[in-house]
């Protein structure tokens, strides 16, 4: 056989094998975790970010996802997943338009295989749920001058759902903690929730990447400590800096300091890599974006009395779901607009309709719907005690008459103890 014809052979080969089909059903089993094997054969486990665990139905059943997203019908070979070679992954993220480093490594391809694989649908949804939030998350990171790479944080955070809650309470878009999002100006209490608040929650995370990379002067440190603290970044650098005295290595590097890391924080910088690949090069493994149809246009009014969403949505026939999608910083649907003017977030259309309806929307149901009394009475009458042993009533006494009665029982009793005391002096003269 000639060199040509050999040489023929072996580009055929290459280009049946770069574009094998493959079940994408046949990613690995465990939803919540993935194993990844070193040069040594030592296996490690690696947890996923919560938000890749999301089930996607969940996702779709949010307002947003219901009325304003669908499926391309036009898109083919939805679940046929070429195969590249590892030459062209870390080609294509070198070619990344990125200020923050976008390396390629085993555990980087692991994540990239599971989106492309099991996660494939929840891409679509993601490409086209990120209409949604993209001009709010590039704005603030523009305003701090930040990578806006960055803005793809959200999606290993909590899959774009403004509302999501993880396990240890971290809450939002971006997922803050109540005493991060408190020290970066959100207000967290038992009606107003602003870290669920897309707008102000970004320009809050923006500030805080912003500090965290003052501190660590390093991207992939500074994501990785978004995801589990400063305070354990600082630890695992010790830790790497004890564990090589001897050594000119940059511990403060992320992938040294990797196997001191908490297991989930060793898959999420790897999970934003592979966001970012994703969020680029889906064409590349047949996965169709959801088709957005962009929302109304939407505008503010401020409130300076309490007022509950479905005052609003039963006087001006909006629908609650809109308005609870629209304002979703509010926890139980009140707006405490006593407490200080407080945002009503409508479709433009309906500002001025409001303006107009205000004072039957703030008369609407109020009694019902705002049933915190200001002032309040107290029953007069007086009150009847039951023995629990005998079976009779008597009429209670006022605390102070009860004290005034022990009192003259006590002296009642001091006067006959000196009196006899008395008495059994004078038999003794």
């Amino acid at each position: 056989m000639s060199k040509k014809t050999i040489l023929i052979l072996a580009l055929l080969f290459t280009v049946t094998t770069s574009w094998a089909q493959v079940n994408v059903e046949d990613d690995d089993n465990d939803e919540d975790e993935i194993t990844v094997t070193d040069q040594s054969g030592n296996e490690e486990v690696i947890e996923f970010p919560e938000a890749m665990t999301y089930d996607l139905d969940s996702l779709l059943n949010l307002y947003m996802s219901k009325n304003y997203l669908d499926e391309d019908g036009d898109c083919n070979m939805r679940d046929i997943n070429p195969v590249y070679s590892r030459e062209d992954y870390v080609n294509r993220l070198s070619r990344l338009p990125t200020v923050m480093e976008m390396a390629h490594n085993d555990v980087v391809q692991k994540f990239i295989d599971r989106y492309t694989g099991r996660l494939r649908h929840s891409i679509s949804y993601m490409l086209g749920a990120f209409n949604f939030y993209l001009p709010i998350f590039e704005e603030a990171l523009e305003m701090y001058q930040l990578p806006l790479e960055l803005k793809y944080l959200p999606i290993i955070e909590s899959a774009l759902n403004p509302k999501a809650v993880s396990r240890v309470g971290a809450t939002g878009l971006w997922q803050f903690m109540i005493g991060t999002g408190k020290q970066y100006g959100l207000q967290v209490n038992s009606l107003v929730d602003e870290r669920r608040d897309p707008v102000k929650s970004s320009l809050a995370a923006a500030r805080y990447l912003r500090d965290l990379y003052r501190i660590f002067g390093d991207w992939n440190l500074v994501i990785a400590a978004y995801n589990c603290g400063p305070e354990n970044i600082n630890k695992a650098i010790r830790r790497a800096q004890a564990a090589n005295k001897d050594s000119v290595v940059n511990v403060k590097d992320y992938w040294h300091i990797y196997p001191y890391l908490p297991r989930e924080t060793r898959g999420y910088v790897p999970a934003f890599i592979a966001a970012n690949y994703m969020m680029t090069y889906y064409s590349q493994h047949n996965i169709c974006p959801m088709r957005t149809r962009l929302p109304t246009k939407t505008d503010t009014i401020m409130v300076d009395r309490n007022i509950h969403l479905e005052q609003v949505a039963g006087v001006m026939g909006i629908d609650i779901d809109m308005l609870r999608s629209l304002n979703p910083m509010y926890r139980r649907d009140i707006i405490p607009g006593a407490s200080e003017p407080s945002p009503l977030r409508l479709p433009q259309t309906e500002v001025s309709r409001f303006i107009d309806l205000q004072d039957s929307i703030y008369s609407h149901r109020s009694n019902e719907l705002l049933n915190k009394r200001t002032e309040v009475e107290v029953n007069d009458d007086t009150p009847t005690y039951y023995h629990k042993s005998k079976r009779y009533a008597k009429r209670g006494k006022s605390r102070a008459t009860r004290l005034r009665s022990k009192a003259t029982k006590r002296r009642a009793a001091s006067k006959k103890k000196s009196a006899s005391s008395r008495k059994r002096s004078r038999r003794r003269r």
